[in-house]
């Protein structure tokens, strides 16, 4: 089922240069960087708990995605243009991504009955199962990060990342103007 963290034990060996070190820059402040280094944790911590599934924390996001998008398309399940702007990723990234679902039998992809180069992702009866069972292990894993961080700052992390990850975000960067006063982030 892919690479997976075994156990916390292999995530300590990962620990951060120490910033007074010296050569290590500690006056730029980067944001992406930042967040890519949080990002990466929680994906360590989730992909830990994961373990027992066979999954990782990137496939059941996947599976998590198409089953949701499932209730809105129906039984041909959402096109894989729709999934891939929902992850805010690729085409080619989500297709390799869902490469081992498929191989696996998790997901299905099927061609459009209209348009033969659209395709759909469908989550298969195995994929189901699967997902709520890592579904499980998925909520106590957030209950646990969003205990340790606290609800008010859970929330306002996932609100500033969804700001970060919006379309208005994007046009607003694009544009060199703020963005729209609803993804301002004045009060986080």
């Amino acid at each position: 089922m892919g690479k997976t963290v075994e156990s916390f034990a292999s995530l300590e060996s990962r620990d951060e240069p120490d910033a007074e070190a010296p050569g290590v820059p500690n006056d730029f402040v980067c944001i992406n960087s930042s967040l890519r280094r949080a990002a990466r944790r929680l994906g360590q911590l989730y992909d830990v708990a994961l373990v027992p599934t066979g999954l990782t924390s990137t496939q059941t996001l996947l599976l998590g995605q198409i089953d949701g998008l499932g209730a809105v398309y129906g039984e041909d399940g959402p096109t894989l243009q729709v999934l891939a702007a929902r992850l805010a990723i690729q085409i080619s990234a989500l297709t390799h991504a869902l490469r081992p679902l498929v191989r696996d039998g998790l997901v299905e992809v099927r061609q459009d009955a209209h348009d033969r180069r659209t395709k759909h992702a469908v989550l298969t009866p195995l994929g189901k199962a699967r997902y709520q069972q890592a579904y499980v292990v998925w909520v106590e894993a957030n209950r646990r990060v969003e205990a340790i961080l606290g609800a008010a700052a859970a929330e306002k992390l996932r609100s500033l990342a969804d700001d970060v990850a919006s379309q208005d975000f994007l046009d607003a960067y694009v544009s060199g103007e703020k963005p729209a006063s609803g993804t301002e982030p004045s009060e986080h």
